[in-house]
């Protein structure tokens, strides 16, 4: 579990994240969403470590960030894993090497335990056979599975992933939203998800942190967003006919 208490992010003049409280739930889907500017992407920064508030706290399984030591916080981000964008896996390198980086980086296994897990870790996310293949060589989804792979082959307490259905078709980002979701649950992992995808928020969204101009907005499930009366929320989730018709369809199942 990761609790946010009473964050503040500037960066100069620019008050980016304003104070507020948020818990994010181990073994769930927990999402950020928002418009463009909302403070989502620093927010998720900060949960990684890579910005530190001027004020707050943020507890990792009851562990303040800011009491930490430098090794201390070294070895808590050893405890995280990350899904990319971009996947930004090495283009020079096959997918079994790609997934394999962070043992070398940060385990100390041996080459046979360490080839043991990754092939482990592909079959789980449905890769036999993929294992020396290059980056060019496969598809997108294929790619955001090889990231998802790395990411959790060290076993991590904490997953993050930034945008992980950018570029996929919609029947592919449900397959990985769904994977997402069944690892979080198999792994018993604190899963962070920053999207703008609403299929997502549709799909998995188990516990959904909305912000707005640096507070937080809202927060609730995926059922809960299609019934609140937050005029900023309706106003994001309601931008396209789909979920209007989405709306309608569940209000006149109550």
């Amino acid at each position: 579990m990761i609790q946010v208490k009473n964050i503040h992010k500037s960066f100069g003049e620019a008050h980016i994240l304003k104070g507020f409280d948020a818990n994010f739930i181990k073994g769930k889907t927990n999402l950020i969403i928002g418009t463009s500017g909302s403070g989502k992407t620093v927010f998720l920064k900060c949960l990684l470590g890579l910005y530190t508030p001027e004020k707050g706290n943020i507890l990792y399984d009851g562990i303040d960030y800011n009491s930490l030591e430098e090794q201390e916080r070294r070895d808590l981000r050893q405890k995280m894993g990350m899904v990319f964008q971009g996947s930004a896996l090495f283009d020079s390198m096959t997918v079994a090497e790609n997934v394999r980086f962070p043992l070398e980086m940060f385990t100390k296994q041996s080459k046979s335990e360490m080839n043991d897990r990754v092939n482990a870790m592909l079959r789980r996310v449905n890769l036999d056979g993929a294992e020396d293949k290059l980056p060019s060589q496969i598809s997108g989804g294929m790619q955001k599975r090889v990231a998802i792979a790395r990411a959790i082959v060290t076993n991590p307490n904490y997953l993050f992933c930034d945008e992980p259905n950018s570029g996929l078709d919609p029947k592919t980002a449900i397959v990985i939203d769904n994977l997402i979701k069944e690892l979080t649950e198999e792994f018993d992992i604190t899963t962070v998800i920053n999207t703008h995808d609403m299929n997502s928020v549709m799909e998995i969204g188990e516990n959904i942190i909305f912000l707005k101009q640096g507070y937080l907005e809202w927060q609730g499930d995926k059922s809960q967003i299609f019934r609140t009366d937050n005029e900023a929320v309706t106003d994001f989730v309601y931008s396209s006919n789909l979920f209007k018709k989405v709306r309608d369809a569940q209000l006149k199942g109550l």
